[in-house]
């Protein structure tokens, strides 16, 4: 679970940073648009590792099933955010979009890590 602790830390690096160069101009809308974005790579993530461990052959459906979820998901998250706690748009939209490349650039890293280690051959490991 290297990769939840990675991203957590990273966004929380980045809410600092930013709260640090922009103070009261960005936040809450800062602290909004990022944990939307951590949320949804942390519960897929979690789900990417628990069905290749049961069974890798899964895992594709897993990750189709978690799109359509995220799609759902960051629909209902970004009308809230807008219209039940009236976010200013500008920081909102800035930290949302850069928290949810960075994280998923970060979730796609990982995987490929992850899937790379069930294609290796046991003979290739001895080396």
């Amino acid at each position: 679970m290297k990769p939840v602790a990675w991203m957590a830390a990273a966004s929380g690096a980045a809410w600092i940073l930013v709260t640090a160069l922009l103070g009261d101009r960005v936040n809450p809308e800062a602290a909004w648009g990022i944990a939307g974005p951590l949320t949804s790579a942390i519960v897929s993530w979690v789900a990417y590792v628990r069905a290749n461990q049961a069974a890798p052959e899964r895992l594709t459906r897993v990750m189709i099933t978690a799109f359509a979820l995220k799609l759902m998901f960051f629909s209902v998250y970004v009308t809230a955010a807008m219209r039940v706690l009236h976010l200013r748009a500008a920081p909102f939209v800035v930290s949302f979009t850069s928290a949810f490349i960075a994280l998923h650039a970060m979730e796609a890293f990982s995987l490929r890590r992850l899937v790379m280690g069930v294609m290796r051959s046991p003979s290739s490991e001895r080396r």
